[in-house]
């Protein structure tokens, strides 16, 4: 457990230390130094704007995620289970899959205009390819084995997938919710950035249009990055339900 804490803190010590040592020796004015980002994290504290900043993208990540999650699950298992249904749309989804979010962008502010929808659909659709295709991989590599004993004790279709099939995909399920995570706050920043005026992307791009404050924008950075890990260790913290742990006791 200390290690654990004590090795990540060392490093990001070290960074900050050689960060620090290398704006001096180039002798930048432009590039900030570690205690000038602190500073610029506590001007953004003080004017009310890294709360407000903050909660503007988490809510839009929460609610294009929470919505991709919602419908990318149980098609990902109906189409996993009825290959009729995976032969008909399977091709439609590979099609849409490859296309970058930001590739969106333009059609998603024509639809939406310039508010918090355009960058929640950006999220859902960064979102909901991942963990659907995930969720049929998951499906269609259970064990047969699993499935036909279920079976031979004569439970019921629901039952097979509430009490089989879906804690034995939860492992591969949660690591594509993982990934797509990530993929949402990537989005949401890039979208911040052209189809909304608030969140830590706009944040980003304001500081530096607005008198090239990169401290602000090494701050906003930071944070992004601070806020990822903080999303992905609570995902990770799924792993721990007894469910979860079914499934990867199956796989093994």
């Amino acid at each position: 457990m200390k290690k654990g804490i004590l090795l990540p803190l060392a490093v990001l010590l070290a960074v900050c230390f050689l960060w620090d040592r290398a704006v001096l020796l180039s002798r930048s004015d432009i590039f900030p130094t570690p205690y000038q980002v602190l500073l610029g994290i506590v001007e953004l504290i003080q004017h009310g704007l890294l709360l407000k900043y903050v909660v503007a993208s988490l809510f839009r990540v929460s609610v294009g995620f929470v919505l991709a999650v919602l419908i990318g699950v149980p098609v990902g298992l109906l189409l996993g289970w009825f290959k009729p249904a995976f032969l008909a749309l399977n091709p439609l989804i590979q099609l849409l899959r490859p296309i970058s979010p930001i590739a969106w962008i333009p059609i998603a502010i024509l639809w939406f205009k310039v508010d918090d929808r355009a960058p929640i659909f950006l999220i859902f659709l960064s979102s909901l390819f991942p963990i659907t295709v995930a969720t049929i991989a998951a499906v269609q590599n259970i064990q047969p084995v699993y499935v036909r004993a279920a079976q031979n004790f004569g439970v019921t279709r629901v039952d097979l997938f509430r009490r089989v099939i879906f804690p034995a995909c939860l492992p591969q399920i949660i690591t594509s919710l993982r990934i797509s995570l990530g993929i949402a706050w990537l989005v949401v920043v890039a979208a911040e950035m052209i189809a909304v005026n608030s969140g830590l992307g706009y944040l980003i791009i304001d500081a530096r249009n607005a008198g090239k404050r990169y401290d602000l924008v090494v701050a906003g950075m930071l944070m992004i990055g601070l806020i990822g890990l903080i999303l992905d260790l609570l995902v990770r913290s799924l792993e721990r339900f007894e469910q979860v742990r079914w499934g990867y006791s199956q796989r093994g």
